[in-house]
């Protein structure tokens, strides 16, 4: 299962599907289809996810096992 991370962090944290359903401002049947990996969620959903649950997209994406997130890029 593609986002199978987004769901063992969600329920980790003890949040429902409606709760972080409301932090990516959709309907709670649409993050399950998220979950569930029947619909795919967009790169801006994602970044929303990885910036709330403190890790980076590549993680939550399967792409590797650190949960760190990446470090902001500093500005000049």
């Amino acid at each position: 299962m593609k986002y199978r991370r987004i769901r063992d962090l969600r329920e980790d944290n003890d949040l429902t599907q409606t709760q972080v359903a409301e932090i990516l401002g959709v309907a709670q049947r649409t993050y399950s289809h998220y979950e569930n990996d029947t619909v795919n969620i967009s790169v801006e959903q994602i970044s929303i996810l990885a910036d709330f649950y403190k890790t980076s997209v590549d993680y939550l994406l399967n792409r590797t096992d650190e949960k760190k997130p990446y470090p902001k890029p500093k500005i000049i």
